[in-house]
């Protein structure tokens, strides 16, 4: 007798799907009694509190510990940390004294000017023979201007100060990167290590580490630059341990055959083949240190983060608005040139032997300009300081702008805040802080078991257990409702910009511009119009948010329509497909995971900016987050920027999960 084939596809095969569905009616069934029974079950409705673990305070109590009570026996652990700072104020007070406040002799009052800072004429001139040198008279044409901007608008002293940290950020946060990242390369051991820390420290809120580097520290502008390294640092680590990685093994090999030392193949071959990755990183920990300075104000850092705060507190739009330009402006710059020395090709071979002027033009003229910018600069207060009469402002504008759609459009305007809230936010918002914890929880664990197995099933659950059991399970669910929402209006918004992108060159270089803009405009700018206009409040965060986070929806969604291969929709119009049917049928299914990507983009940043909208009156874990700050409570800011943490990396991984199985289902992987 023989046993007939199950034909593929058959019950049999879908005994997994069954059994999963079964759990989901399960869960759900537990969830609805729970949830109507939570009167005679109050410790499942809400957690204990006579099961949360204690341990912001315990963490609060070590970082005391650490401060006043931990001896090393020739120092203390805080005269070693002070000894930091004070080794660290000496590179940033000269790079200070060069850019923004010039070399003095003496102190105070008594002080006196020896050498003046940069012209603003020279650093102008400087930078746009850089960009010249790196790419050609666009770049330096776009170098110049974002620094004239930066003269002719006012914001140039508070511009070099912002720069003068940017200088000494980014060689050590790339420094240290590239060290770490090293160590990953060559040890797997290394490498399994800094995954799970890298991984918190680009979720975890940078709000969150602020109290222990003011511990630790002090106060000044030493410790915004520590913390705008730790910020800075771990996507160097990524990018190194990445490009190492990709070396060529012919390279290797053929380094090996030459008798290299594993030293010499290090920094001879590995290196230097790498270059062009490396330089992505060092780009990145520009972008991130720029990214920083509004909230590295906070805990004493000037210059154009500063008066971005000032302006917010005040709200003084139009000077906020200028700030935050001239800090995107400067980012812009930076970005650009990062970026133009990265693509720069090597030397010709032969053009060693060149004399030495010939070799380096542009820097024997860079050498002559900031000479003679100084020289003149004695003579000329106009080249050394920008004339305060030629300066211009567009605040009032601004200021106007707003004013009149407030009094034009203000009844729409709450017309539409009014009907999201009580047909879209109070109801998601009352539905996630009313289900039972367990059900969530269990829900996460299911979610991970579906996607990735016992393992990401194990590691989801346990993640959003720790919400519960650290006592902020509430303003969690909070969280999660606020950046659910946000997520999904910013892909509404998104996906189809992109797919409208993604089908016309002309409408893809525009949008690429304004969402270029959206990424390095500093969040904080995005609040002072949405609370002059919205007031404080949940709606006001949200369309912070959604302005803050949209960006990556619209770019992975045209990226990913974009990499269809060419072949399939030439098979789909052959086959007679519409061009709607092309879109639905076949584009967009394929591109779906690459869309998912851009969602996992947009709910990171969705997160990061929830932390900062805390300072519009949200009640979730940013708004602990910032209460910690300003109350010095360590373990309390520790523990909330742990949970939001937490929550980016339960969607990270589930997201990419999903991702991976969709790519295996469509033989794509």
């Amino acid at each position: 007798m023989t046993i007939a084939a199950v034909p593929r596809g058959g019950w049999l095969a879908r005994i997994p799907a069954r059994r999963h569905a079964v759990a989901w009616l399960v869960l759900l069934a537990a969830a609805t009694g729970a949830h109507l029974g939570r009167e005679a079950l109050p410790g499942v409705a809400v957690y204990p509190e006579s099961w949360i673990v204690p341990l912001r305070f315990w963490i609060s109590d070590l970082m005391k510990w650490l401060v006043n009570d931990f001896d090393l026996g020739l120092f203390t652990f805080q005269e070693m940390t002070r000894s930091i700072a004070w080794l660290l104020e000496w590179p940033l007070r000269a790079a200070q004294s060069l850019f923004a406040e010039g070399f003095s002799r003496g102190i105070g009052r008594d002080a006196v000017e020896v050498v003046p800072r940069v012209p603003w004429i020279a650093l102008i001139v400087l930078c746009a023979l850089m960009g010249l040198s790196a790419r050609g008279f666009g770049l330096a044409a776009l170098v110049a201007g974002a620094l004239l901007y930066l003269a002719v608008f006012g914001q140039w002293d508070s511009a070099m100060v912002t720069l003068a940290s940017i200088v000494i950020a980014v060689p050590l946060g790339a420094g240290a990167g590239l060290l770490l990242g090293i160590a990953g390369f060559r040890s797997a051991r290394v490498e399994r290590l800094l995954a799970p820390v890298l991984d918190l420290m680009q979720t975890v809120p940078i709000f969150a580490y602020l109290v222990p580097v003011l511990f630790l520290f002090g106060f000044g502008p030493v410790a915004a630059l520590i913390a705008t390294v730790i910020y800075a640092t771990p996507p160097m680590v990524r990018v190194t341990m990445l490009a190492l990685h990709q070396v060529p093994a012919e390279i290797v090999e053929f380094g090996r055959m030459a008798g290299c030392s594993r030293r010499q193949l290090l920094w001879k071959v590995l290196v230097p083949s790498a270059r062009p990755s490396l330089m992505v990183g060092i780009n990145q920990v520009i972008m991130l240190s720029l990214n920083m300075v509004i909230i590295a104000s906070m805990i004493g850092a000037g210059g154009l983060g500063y008066d971005v705060l000032t302006s917010l507190k005040r709200l003084r739009i139009g000077d906020g608005v200028e700030a935050g330009l001239a800090i995107t402006l400067l980012a812009i710059a930076l970005d650009r040139l990062s970026q133009a020395f990265a693509d720069r090709p090597p030397p010709a071979h032969g053009a060693a032997a060149a004399p030495f002027f010939r070799r380096h033009p542009f820097l024997i003229a860079a050498v002559a300009v900031l000479a003679g910018g100084w020289l003149v600069g004695f003579v000329a207060p106009g080249v050394q300081d920008y004339p305060e009469s030629l300066e211009v402002s567009t605040a009032h504008l601004w200021s106007d702008l707003i004013k009149w759609i407030n009094v034009n459009f203000y009844d729409h305007l709450e017309a539409i805040k009014t009907w999201l809230l009580f047909n879209l936010l109070i109801p998601v918002k009352r539905f996630l802080t009313t289900v039972p914890w367990p059900a969530v929880i269990a829900a996460v664990a299911i979610a991970g078991h579906r996607l990735g197995g016992w393992r990401l099933a194990m590691l989801t659950g346990t993640l959003a257990l720790f919400m519960a059991v650290t006592g902020n399970w509430e303003k969690s669910m909070i969280t999660v409702y606020l950046c659910g929402v946000s997520v999904l209006i910013a892909s509404c918004i998104g996906i189809p910009v992109g797919i409208w992108t993604a089908g016309n060159d002309r409408v893809h270089r525009v949008v690429q511009v304004v969402i270029d803009t959206l990424q390095t405009l500093p969040s904080f700018v995005y609040l002072i119009p949405v609370v002059m206009l919205f007031r404080v409040g949940d709606f006001s965060a949200l369309i912070a948010v959604v302005a803050y986070a949209v960006a990556p929806a619209v770019r992975y969604t045209a990226h990913g329509l974009r990499q269809v291969p060419a072949q399939l929709i030439e098979a789909a119009t052959a086959a007679g497909c519409t061009r709607r049917q092309t879109l639905w049928k076949v584009r967009l299914p394929i591109a779906l995971p690459e869309i998912m990507l851009g969602i996992n983009q947009t709910i990171m940043l969705a997160l990061s900016m929830l932390v900062i909208t805390a300072l519009v009156g949200t009640r979730d874990l940013g708004q602990e987050v910032y209460i910690a700050l300003t109350k010095a409570d360590t373990g309390r800011g520790i523990v909330a920027g742990l949970c939001v943490a937490f929550i980016a990396i339960i969607a990270d991984r589930l997201i990419r999960a999903w991702v991976q199985r969709r790519k295996r289902e469509m033989g794509l992987d």
